[in-house]
């Protein structure tokens, strides 16, 4: 274990929530764990910092520890008194921010439901090509499986498409700039729905693909040559990142006795 670095908080209305966060603080001592950074920590929930490319649940029982391990260790004196792991808002292995979770049933129960009725909203900052050519934008756009409609080398892609479910988001732009001559931008994504890959669908279909992504970037081939051949230089001059530029910057909630929502600066590599 590494020494607790709690995270400063910003959100607006910043008084109500700084006041809130400290007062259920006092409660439990905030810990840290190497792979991720705890923001905020009560009897009830925990939040933290996902950092890319921790994966959120296990999929492969052989496979790497996720952030649900993670959790586990962290919280085994809790679970062992009665209490579990409940991931309220789930990330990309390769997008970082803000995650929620309730440590018992009542919570758990009580953020879902907050979930399907929209009181938890969802920012989301991402490092893209190219320069926007409005400020604020709201792209309404269904999105499905690739390979329901068509022929697919990556049947899982989503693709925009008339027959797919409803999917909205609204985007605003935050700063353009260049390096080495190149455009790039971060913008701002609040989904108004919760398609799989919507933000990172939408924002390709704009033609402003996140920065990184291997899948919606300006090459869907690098996904495949990354499975194939893992992290290579070529894919370096392609990709730029490691990593697809896509991060939970903040998760706001509309709950009485609770703060009104956290925070998770963006990432230092999103600065090119």
């Amino acid at each position: 274990m590494v020494a607790l670095r709690r995270q400063r908080l910003s959100l607006r209305p910043a008084a109500h929530h700084l006041r809130q966060a400290t007062r259920h603080s006092r409660a439990v001592s905030i810990r840290n764990d190497a792979t991720f950074t705890v923001i905020d920590e009560t009897d009830g929930y925990i939040v933290v910092n996902k950092p890319a490319p921790l994966q959120i649940h296990p999929g492969d029982p052989n496979g790497p520890p996720t952030l649900w391990h993670r959790l586990c260790d962290l919280l085994s004196y809790e679970i062992a008194n009665g209490g579990q792991v409940s991931i309220i808002n789930r990330l990309d292995r390769e997008t970082s921010g803000v995650v929620l979770v309730a440590k018992n049933h009542e919570l758990a129960r009580l953020f879902g439901m907050a979930m399907q009725e929209r009181k938890i909203h969802k920012t989301y900052t991402a490092l893209v090509h190219g320069w926007p050519d409005w400020e604020a934008h709201i792209l309404d756009a269904p999105i499905l499986r690739a390979g329901e409609v068509q022929e697919a080398d990556i049947w899982v892609k989503q693709i925009v498409h008339p027959q797919g479910s409803p999917c909205r988001t609204s985007f605003r732009t935050l700063q353009r700039f260049e390096r080495e001559g190149m455009p790039f931008a971060l913008i701002e994504a609040k989904p108004e729905t919760g398609r799989m890959h919507q933000i990172r669908v939408h924002l390709h279909h704009l033609g402003l693909p996140i920065v990184g992504d291997k899948l919606y970037g300006r090459d869907d081939r690098c996904y495949l040559e990354f499975i194939e051949t893992g992290w290579t230089p070529a894919l370096e001059k392609k990709l730029i990142l490691p990593r697809q530029a896509l991060h939970s910057s903040r998760l706001e909630l509309n709950l009485e006795g609770f703060p009104s929502g956290w925070e998770a600066s963006v990432p230092v590599e999103f600065v090119l």
